[in-house]
């Protein structure tokens, strides 16, 4: 880093989406969008918001009704108050994450932007997106030409994931590619 030049902000990620109000007292509910709801949404916790103007939140309380996360806000006494931040995104920065100790482990943002490529060194594309299905992970691989391949996140078919290198190594089943 050049003296002078400011550091860059810590990537921001995504927990959570602020839905509509529960009840009257300016609870709010809330999609979830992290692994680790417990942790993410304790008390005392403070989020950044997108859109900034919006925050940041503090949460007072937390807890789970019908299957469903609903937060109270420091500040948020009301229904309209609860209202008013439906749609905002709550966000923690990538540095606050605790460390991921096993080595097959990654987080989503870890593994978007890297280079998809093929054993022989081929390149495929790039991770545009993880994509979190009920049978299991996909990575969303953005082609040249702007089309879009879907890799199961297994050993088998993604044997190579090197982070500080930037790429993945795929191995695709015969004929994915030419889908």
């Amino acid at each position: 880093m050049t003296v002078g030049t400011p550091a860059a902000e810590p990537r921001q990620l995504v927990v959570a989406r602020i839905g509509r109000p529960h009840g009257v007292q300016g609870e709010l509910t809330v999609e979830v969008r992290t692994d680790d709801p417990d942790d993410r949404f304790g008390p005392g916790t403070v989020l950044s918001t997108e859109p900034p103007e919006r925050g940041p939140v503090m949460i007072v309380r937390s807890f789970v009704h019908g299957g469903r996360w609903v937060l109270a806000l420091r500040g948020v006494d009301d229904r309209a108050a609860a209202e008013a931040l439906r749609d905002t995104l709550l966000l923690v920065g990538a540095d606050q994450l605790p460390p991921i100790t096993d080595a097959d482990e990654f987080y989503d943002h870890q593994l978007v932007g890297l280079q998809v490529r093929l054993g022989d060194g081929t390149t495929v594309g790039v991770v545009h997106e993880v994509v979190h299905g009920p049978a299991g992970d996909l990575l969303a691989i953005e082609r040249d030409g702007g089309s879009e391949l879907l890799v199961p996140f297994l050993r088998e078919m993604v044997p190579t994931v090197d982070v500080e290198a930037g790429y993945v190594e795929v191995r695709p089943p015969e004929g994915l590619l030419e889908l």
